[in-house]
């Protein structure tokens, strides 16, 4: 430590002043006057002075020390996981843009529940066009199956870097030099948490899909069976036989 050698010269002051307050009264040597008393305060006001230089080079320390920490603590972190979050999270998205037939549209998804998903039937509907609804929502419920599997896949494939950058960035946290580092690491772990809570959503929602299509079919398969009975059965009146004329050659 650099105060120690101005804490050894106080210490020898001291002692030194210690000397001269015992020393006897003022006497002339050598035709120079000495007096102890004057030396003694000389020495004390240079001992005070010496301690003066002494604290003010330990303010000045401790200044530089703090400005050192100022400076760690606008170091910015060396390392970035954002674009690789953000092409994860691109790839999710894109999946689910990738959606067809019944997508994620309110408009659209009216339109086909009007046309394939009649809540009932009217009787200018015929066989062949029940047929083809039938076919069109079975269509939609494989295609929504799909689609979760793709949305899945997709998710899956983003763990490992999802894991990696994860680790990475809590490395980076612990070893922050200073406040805007620390703060940086905890800004892209928030980040990836919010990548980890996108995948959940989307996979949610494919899930969602793909269940709510599939017992819209099941629901509409019941009520054309119901129609289908109903138009086969017909009026429910019984055949009544009637008297009919033969003509014979």
């Amino acid at each position: 430590m650099t105060h120690r050698p101005f804490r050894r010269a106080l210490l020898a002051g001291v002692a030194v002043l210690s000397l001269a307050l015992a020393a006897p009264p003022a006497m002339a040597l050598g035709g120079i006057v000495y007096d102890p008393t004057n030396y003694a305060q000389n020495l004390l006001q240079a001992a005070r002075a010496l301690e003066q230089i002494q604290n003010q080079i330990r303010s000045l320390q401790n200044e530089a020390t703090m400005l050192l920490n100022e400076a760690k603590n606008l170091q910015q972190l060396p390392f970035s996981a954002l674009t690789a979050l953000q092409q994860d999270m691109s790839k999710i998205t894109g999946l689910l843009g990738q959606a067809s037939r019944v997508a994620y549209d309110v408009q659209a998804i009216k339109r086909e529940f009007q046309q394939n998903y009649p809540a009932t039937f009217s009787a200018s509907a015929t066989d062949q066009s029940m047929t083809a609804s039938a076919q069109a929502r079975w269509l939609n419920s494989l295609e929504a199956f799909q689609h979760v599997l793709d949305i899945q896949a997709g998710v899956v494939g983003t763990l490992s870097s999802t894991q990696g950058q994860a680790g990475a960035l809590v490395g980076q946290s612990q070893g922050a030099a200073g406040a805007l580092q620390a703060t940086q690491a905890g800004n892209q772990l928030l980040a990836l948490q919010s990548k980890q809570l996108a995948d959940l959503t989307a996979l949610t929602a494919a899930q969602g899909r793909a269940d709510a299509l599939e017992q819209a079919r099941q629901a509409e398969t019941a009520a054309e069976a119901r129609e289908r009975l109903r138009r086969f059965l017909g009026t429910g009146q019984t055949y009544q036989p009637q008297p009919v004329q033969m003509f014979y050659p």
